[in-house]
């Protein structure tokens, strides 16, 4: 597939597209249309207007540099750390503090009750604490036996 837009940095480090007929949008930012469940598959290059300029099928497919800056891009407006383990609650009755690992480091939440726990497909939850921040659990399988007992107790 050949790509339709080059993309590159301005002089104040925001990414400019630029389509194969010259027109250049300043101050773009790539979108993800499903962060969670296919997050390199279908992106839109929004301009600040809120227009799409641009759209990526697969991430796979863009030349390594154009790559590059959209994952920089992706990389430094996405926040959504990955439950790894839950250490311990506070107590399995809402609200409760919950204590886990994530691929961020370690951190501590409040849960205000359990529609806070979202479903998303078979094996993936979405876990948002009271200040709206979303920590998504990949995948329920995979988490140790310990962190399984204790979020079956908020299912």
């Amino acid at each position: 597939m050949t790509t339709t837009f080059s993309l590159s940095r301005n002089q104040f480090g925001r990414l400019t597209l630029t389509t194969a007929g010259g027109e250049v949008f300043e101050d773009v930012t790539p979108v993800r249309a499903f962060p969670i469940q296919a997050p390199a598959d279908g992106i839109s290059m929004m301009c600040s207007d809120g227009r799409e300029v641009a759209w990526i099928e697969q991430l796979s497919e863009l030349p390594v540099t154009i790559k590059s800056l959209v994952e920089e891009e992706l990389q430094s407006s996405e926040f959504m750390p990955e439950i790894q383990r839950i250490l311990s609650v506070t107590s399995y009755a809402t609200p409760c503090t919950w204590h886990v690992e994530t691929d961020r480091g370690e951190a501590n939440f409040v849960l205000r009750g359990e529609e806070d726990i979202r479903r998303i497909g078979r094996t993936m939850l979405l876990v948002a604490d009271t200040h709206g921040i979303h920590f998504l659990i990949r995948d329920m399988a995979a988490l140790s036996k310990h962190s399984r007992r204790i979020l079956d107790r908020f299912l």
